[in-house]
């Protein structure tokens, strides 16, 4: 079995925890404040709040921002469902844009066609650890007084260029921008999220906001507004601050793995990889494919139990989330509402990807893959043991 993902772990992060556990300090002690540190400097704020995961912390800066009912945000609905959640939470309503065919990302273009009166933020992702076109995205928020959030979950280590030609570090792209630490992600803390900003307001509303509304410096059971219980531990944060220390070699063992399946699928004209732009440095998060548009989401999924069947660990990235049942039964949406990301959704294929894949382990991914489409061109009546083996290209079963 070849799994869809897995956590680099050494034994520097274990001993790094089982220092923690040693202590008495295992909550908002001195880890979070190292770990917030770290993150900061990392990229390139003033300020960094962890919480016990990225929807955590995209829900606080949502809040910290003074979204909320009768407010619209303009978002993708190409992503995690967490980033609309996160606008549903605090009663305003998210107003989904379509994707650019290629970097997958919200289409900075299509955006001040969607802008209300009502509109008060541009919620914008940087998919699959590939930053959106900020220096446009900038460009709108600042012209119609926008608030500008950066969904960066899966995109840690990610760079984007800016407009005066300088390079920026994904999360600090907007007004305040969020990274995520489960197990797949470039970094892990097991579960965990942490917030980016320059804004020490806004970070002192997240402080408060996640440790049950206190403000720091007041007593236990002081709460000076509405929060919530979202702090993460100091044995979470040991393990963030040991990963930390080897993010550059993450970084580049993730980077050789993409480089690697780019080489082995460069001849496989039915699937589409992903391609760098050149004012981006992607961070890898997932690897996903496309299927050629021959294909629908039922011969796609097909593909997907085919692979899992010889061991391949696979999956679909993502569902739009417009058409996730309680997003229809809230507003309505239907197919056709956003066509370019039903289009792509309905072909992608994440294959496996992790920092200790190595060269093999991509070859056995991609000849079963090979094999799979293959099979599944063949005409039906040659899909026997005796069939001619005869090919029919885009077939589907």
């Amino acid at each position: 079995m070849i799994p869809l993902s897995r956590p680099c772990l050494v034994e520097q992060d274990v001993e790094k925890v089982l220092e923690v556990l040693r202590t008495p300090r295992l909550s908002l002690g001195p880890q979070l404040l190292e770990f917030e540190q770290k993150m900061a400097e990392y990229a390139g704020c003033q300020y960094a709040v962890g919480v016990n995961s990225g929807t955590s912390a995209l829900h606080l800066i949502v809040r910290a921002l003074g979204i909320g009912e009768g407010d619209e945000v303009i978002t993708t609905p190409f992503s995690f469902v967490a980033s609309a959640n996160c606008i549903l939470l605090e009663r305003a309503r998210p107003v989904f844009v379509d994707i650019d065919p290629v970097s997958l990302n919200i289409d900075a273009n299509r955006i001040e066609a969607a802008i209300t009166p009502h509109t008060k933020a541009i919620l914008a992702v940087d998919v699959f650890g590939c930053p959106a076109d900020w220096n446009r995205l900038r460009e709108i928020a600042h012209h119609h007084g926008l608030v500008l959030i950066e969904d960066s979950c899966e995109a840690l280590g990610a760079r984007y260029r800016l407009a005066d030609g300088t390079w920026a570090m994904a999360g600090a792209l907007g007004e305040a921008g969020c990274f995520a630490f489960y197990p797949n992600k470039q970094i892990t803390t097991g579960e965990g999220g942490i917030i980016v900003t320059d804004r020490e307001d806004l970070a002192s509303l997240c402080r408060s906001m996640r440790n049950q509304g206190r403000d720091e410096g007041a007593g236990w059971l002081q709460h000076t507004r509405l929060g919530f219980n979202y702090r993460l531990s100091d044995i979470n944060c040991a393990l963030g601050i040991s990963q930390m220390t080897r993010i550059d070699e993450i970084l580049a063992a993730r980077r050789r793995v993409a480089q690697w399946y780019g080489e082995a699928l460069a001849d496989l004209s039915e699937v589409a990889t992903p391609q760098e732009p050149s004012d981006v440095q992607i961070s890898w998060f997932v690897y996903v494919v496309r299927l050629s548009e021959v294909h629908t989401r039922e011969s796609r999924d097909a593909i997907l139990t085919d692979l899992r069947c010889q061991g391949i660990g696979c999956a679909d990235y993502f569902t739009p989330i417009h058409l996730q049942p309680y997003m229809r039964e809230m507003f309505g949406f239907r197919e056709g509402d956003f066509p370019i990301t039903e289009s792509v959704s309905a072909r992608t294929l994440a294959l496996p990807f992790y920092n200790g894949l190595n060269q093999d382990q991509i070859g056995d991914v991609v000849a079963a893959l090979r094999e799979t489409l293959a099979r599944r061109s063949l005409p039906r009546h040659d899909r026997s043991p005796g069939g001619s083996g005869g090919s029919s290209p885009g077939g589907q079963a």
